[in-house]
């Protein structure tokens, strides 16, 4: 489950997933074209559900150029817990500087009102500034985005919150009192 996209700032259009299509049946011509206020320029068909999720991070944040959006299974177990990733071991602090961040929970309000959009709200009020020291996050009760300078950095971004995430999980079972790492330690890698 999920979508990518990504940007080209100096057009102003990004290229994202359209809705509906298995990924497996995905072709560079199913790929849909909009500008920054979501109209499409180019493809038939609809552009991801989520657009204006990414729309607003990219809007937040002029430094990245790609966002990747899925509902693996550990990072979406994490996000449906409402609980950060702690940092327990150095594999995490290789790839992450510190505990993968949640966002608060969505209000009624905007979750009945412009939702992709307030997601993308609450991604950006969940950082200060350009999060380039940290490109993943969980949404309380739904999954994760991350992002990237470019889209295949964030599809790997992805692919290691996922294995981070798993790893995690498996600490927090195997010992529910566990600590994350030192600060020094994780800095150190």
């Amino acid at each position: 489950f999920g979508n990518a996209s990504a940007i080209d700032r100096e057009r102003g259009l990004v290229v994202i997933k359209p809705s509906g299509v298995a990924y497996d049946r995905l072709k560079a011509g199913d790929l849909v074209v909009t500008d920054m206020s979501g109209q499409v320029v180019a493809g038939t068909l609809r552009p991801s559900s989520d657009l204006d999720t990414h729309l607003e991070l990219y809007c937040a944040w002029p430094g990245i150029g790609g966002v990747v959006h899925t509902h693996s299974h550990y990072a979406t177990v994490w996000a449906q817990a409402r609980q950060e990733i702690l940092h327990y071991g150095t594999t995490h602090a290789d790839y992450f500087n510190g505990p993968i961040p949640v966002t608060r929970d969505m209000t009624a309000a905007e979750i009945a009102h412009d939702y992709e959009r307030n997601t993308g709200k609450v991604i950006v009020e969940r950082f200060d500034g350009e999060p380039m020291t940290m490109d993943a996050v969980l949404v309380a009760g739904h999954a994760s985005f991350v992002w990237g300078k470019t889209v295949e950095a964030a599809v790997e971004t992805t692919t290691l919150l996922e294995e981070i995430a798993r790893l995690a999980y498996h600490t927090a079972v195997l010992n529910p009192a566990a600590e994350p790492i030192s600060m020094h330690l994780l800095h150190k890698h």
